[in-house]
Order: structure tokens, then sequence, then C-alpha cells
């Protein structure tokens, strides 16, 4: 089994949805007692969130380099990125290491595409929402990303920062998602992308009928089957 390389506490909260995925999708595929082997690096989120808000994602970029540097020299496989926004310098990461980075957009698009969905509404920071680092590799696999409005992008956002990072989870936040979803698909998503690693926390299948891909989930997923792959 292959060491699966973390870089997580961004936020701790969706970090720890992480390693229990990982950890459950390896039990369920080895039986037993078997659990993942992984390495966690988890960084001072209140110092990241600052940076981001900042802008200075030259300062980010090296962070995260230093702590993938740790993560190889420690033994890991492969990296996963454990959250979405931070993907905006997976580049810069994947120069600086010599093993390879499981890219949680390529992961979610792939996902997409084995259920024939060609059209998407993403949630995210509105880093992630505004930027194209994130939506260019979603259509680059032929796959149309539909984002909120101005103010509904500020809310989300908000949310996740303000509530979910924080790991505060309130109904009229829940609600506030499912309205601004429910807008996407009036403009022709046919599923919504959970694209922040917190929103999976607030918002669930169960919640609505738009079918919903948690980039958490499958980032993990995926991570387990790169770790069983022993090519």
């Amino acid at each position: 089994m292959k060491m699966i390389g973390m870089l997580g506490g961004m936020s701790w909260e969706s970090t720890n949805t992480y390693y229990r995925a990982v950890n459950e999708g390896v039990k369920q595929a080895l039986g037993g007692l078997h659990s993942a082997r992984v390495l966690l690096y988890s960084v001072d989120f209140a110092e990241i969130e600052a940076l981001q808000h900042q802008g200075d994602w030259d300062r980010l970029a090296e962070i995260l380099i230093g702590a993938a540097r740790s993560l190889e020299a420690g033994g890991a496989d492969f990296l996963v990125i454990c959250t979405n926004t931070m993907h905006k310098v997976a580049p810069r990461i994947a120069q600086a290491v010599n093993i390879p980075i499981l890219h949680l957009a390529d992961a979610t698009a792939a996902s997409l595409k084995a259920d024939s969905v060609t059209s998407v509404g993403l949630l995210g920071t509105r880093f992630t929402m505004e930027e194209s680092f994130y939506r260019e590799r979603l259509e680059a696999q032929g796959i149309r990303v539909v984002i909120p409005d101005v103010a509904d992008r500020q809310r989300v956002h908000e949310i996740i920062y303000n509530e979910l990072c924080r790991g505060v989870i309130k109904s009229g936040s829940r609600q506030a998602y499912l309205e601004v979803m429910e807008r996407m698909v009036g403009e022709g998503a046919e599923a919504v992308i959970l694209g922040c690693t917190e929103i999976g926390l607030l918002i669930h299948q169960a919640d609505t009928v738009i079918p919903l891909y948690d980039t958490t989930l499958i980032h993990a997923q995926q991570a387990v089957v790169w770790a069983l792959n022993q090519s």
C-alpha cells in the first residue's frame, strides 16, 4: 500500500473528513484491520486564511511547498491537497516535488464524466468560483461550469469562512445554499459540485433532489484507489 501525503488543516474540520474517508475506503477494500498509510501535514489555517484574503499567493505557495517537501521526505508516495482553493498553487507545488499530486478537480471531472454530466454548478470560496484555475480544469474535460451571481458568491464565501471553517452549522445557511443551487439549476446546471471541502458538512444529498458531487469524498475515494494501485 502506498503512503498518502495529506496537506491538511485548511480547515481541520474537513481534513478530519478526509482522514476518516481514506481509512474507511481502505477498510472496505481490504477488510479486517486494514487502515490507510497516511502522513499528514496540518497547517495553521489562521495564517492561510489571512494570506488568501491579502492575495499573497506567493507566500501561500511557499508554505505549502515546504509542507509538501516535508511529506515527500517522510516517505509519501503522492500528495493530496485537502482543499479546493489551494489548488490555485498546485502547479507550483508539483514543480517543487518529485512525487505526483492527485488533483482534486481532475478527480471530480472523472466522476462527473462517469455519470455523463456535461453542465455543473460550482459552489466554493470566492477564489474557486471566480478564478480560472479550477473552472478551466473542468472545462478542459468538456464540462460546462455554472457559477452563482455576485451576491450569491459573496454569501456562499462568507458562510464558508465565518461558519463552516469554524465548525458552525446553521439551518438558515443550509437553506441559503439550497436556494443558490436551485438558481444554478435554472441556468442549466444538471448537478452541483460542493467545491469547498467544508460544504459537505452543511449540505447532504438527502437535503435536495439535485445530484451533488462532494469533492472531499470524491478526492478521498480516488486517493484510496491510488494508494492501493501497486503499479
